[in-house]
């Protein structure tokens, strides 16, 4: 009799242990869609005229793209061409989006993507900025017309999350980037499955003063707030 209890306290045990980790993606899941739902700045509204800043969307992963000079403010000093192999002199346009170091550094292509690369973006690792400078924002799907104040609050946003060094550029890490025109950068803090690129992406917009998701882990819970691109651009 002993020993059919030790058996069914066993079964109990991996029953609850099983439970757990079906809980954990639902819970995740739910969380999400009330998060993607939920805003912030509800009172915001887009204005009639303003600085148009642009969302793309690979199905995973939302990139902010933002004119490379608008209201004073010129993202070209702390992007030097010299950082980056061959950036089209003229480009108007430059691309910002946050990931996991062995997410972005290590998988240039989906396919390059492995279980331990996986563990280490929902676990923790360490966060880095993907800069691009681009000649149209044509591939985006979304645009946002900001007020002057809310696009000076999105740039010092962005600029903030890059780790500056001692002279206040942000720190180019020793990667050949993904092609001619693009590098990354050294970031401050981590990224796990709750800080991911698409709610950094969200705060972003947040301290701006934009309406925006309160948590939008994935891309479809940030991108369905805003406008349609113009694909005209």
């Amino acid at each position: 009799m002993a020993r059919r209890r030790r058996k069914n306290g066993f079964g109990k045990s991996v029953g609850r242990l099983l439970t757990v980790l079906l809980a954990v993606p639902a819970v995740y899941m739910a969380a999400a869609l009330a998060g993607s739902l939920v805003p912030l700045n509800r009172g915001w509204s887009e204005p009639a005229q303003g600085t148009t800043v642009y969302m793309a969307d690979n199905g995973i992963h939302a990139d902010l793209i933002m004119p490379v000079e608008a209201q004073g403010l010129d993202w070209r000093p702390l992007f030097p061409a010299g950082d980056l192999a061959a950036a089209d002199p003229n480009a108007r346009w430059i691309a910002f989006g946050s990931g996991e170091q062995q997410v972005y550094l290590d998988t240039p292509t989906w396919w390059d993507l492995t279980p331990r690369t996986v563990w280490s973006a929902l676990t923790g690792g360490k966060r880095v900025m993907h800069v691009e400078y681009l000649s149209s924002p044509s591939y985006a799907v979304r645009q946002i017309r900001l007020r002057p104040e809310e696009y000076r609050r999105l740039w010092a946003a962005v600029r903030a999350d890059f780790a500056l060094d001692s002279a206040g550029r942000p720190q180019r890490i020793d990667h050949p980037g993904y092609g001619r025109s693009d590098a990354f950068y050294e970031a401050t803090g981590r990224a796990n499955a709750i800080r991911t690129c698409n709610a950094v992406a969200a705060r972003w917009l947040s301290l701006a003063g934009v309406e925006t998701s309160v948590w939008p882990p994935f891309v479809e819970g940030l991108v369905w707030r805003y406008r349609k691109a113009d694909q005209s651009t």
